[in-house]
């Protein structure tokens, strides 16, 4: 029954981020906080192996679409640099307080900050006049901000990739949400090879692994298939509703995580 429910979580998880370009990770890392009874660690790395799993699954799906290679390329290349710099973040705060529960604290209040704020740039995104950024250094910086957001939250992209890629590139949400998975891609694998090479993986049981990995897989090709067929309109009510869902799984993350300092 446990392994059915990880199957569960991470396939709706893959299959919204996939259709969305949040990632999944901004719903599985929450989910299995509240509910898995594994640590922080364990939490943000298979997270991030099953969200790297639909992200690769997801752009084989997309290839006839259209990614602003040199752009998209900048974005990833500091996407994969972030990646390896987040990583670092994470096993600095942690050794730094020794305490997976006041870790998942600060993640919490993050994620919490993070939705609270893309929250009000949706309410009021068509007043808000974007930007359309060319410079290449500038897209870089850009990616590698998100690329260490991703790693040191463990929730491979999230809600504020779309609201970048709306912001500083003037994207729709489609396009968005195709360029988001390809960042996170990067940043992720960077991230999951940094861990290999330093010897950070956590303990776990590889059949959890195992699941989640499939889950993230069949998530990838039904969140491409399903993007295909919604319009932008449809996938900005679904981006909305994945908020607030979010944002409570968040705060009650936090007071769990509170609770046991």
């Amino acid at each position: 029954m446990q392994f059915v429910l990880y199957f569960l979580v991470c396939l709706i998880a893959t299959t919204v981020g996939a259709i969305s370009g949040v990632g999944g990770g901004v719903v599985i890392k929450p989910v299995f906080d509240a509910v898995a009874g594994m640590s922080v660690s364990q939490v943000s790395f298979l997270s991030g192996c099953t969200v790297l799993a639909m992200t690769i699954v997801s752009l084989l799906r997309s290839r006839g679409e259209k990614i602003e290679l040199k752009r998209g390329t900048l974005l990833a290349v500091g996407g994969a640099v972030g990646g390896l710099l987040g990583k670092v973040v994470f096993d600095w705060v942690k050794s730094l307080t020794g305490n997976d529960g006041l870790v998942g604290v600060v993640q919490s209040v993050i994620m919490i900050l993070l939705t609270a704020g893309v929250g009000v740039y949706m309410a009021f995104r068509e007043k808000i006049r974007t930007k359309n950024v060319q410079n290449a250094a500038l897209c870089v910086i850009i990616g590698l901000a998100l690329g260490v957001m991703s790693a040191f939250l463990g929730i491979g992209g999230g809600p504020i990739n779309l609201v970048v890629l709306y912001y500083f590139f003037s994207m729709d949400t489609k396009q968005a949400a195709l360029h988001s998975i390809y960042v996170i891609f990067f940043s992720q694998a960077a991230s999951f090879v940094s861990s290999l090479a330093m010897q950070n993986v956590p303990a776990f049981d590889p059949v959890t692994l195992v699941v989640m990995v499939v889950g993230g897989v069949a998530g990838g090709f039904l969140g491409r298939a399903f993007n295909k067929k919604m319009s932008v309109r449809q996938v900005d009510m679904l981006f909305s509703i994945l908020l607030a869902v979010i944002t409570l799984i968040s705060v009650y993350n936090l007071v769990h995580y509170a609770s046991l300092l």
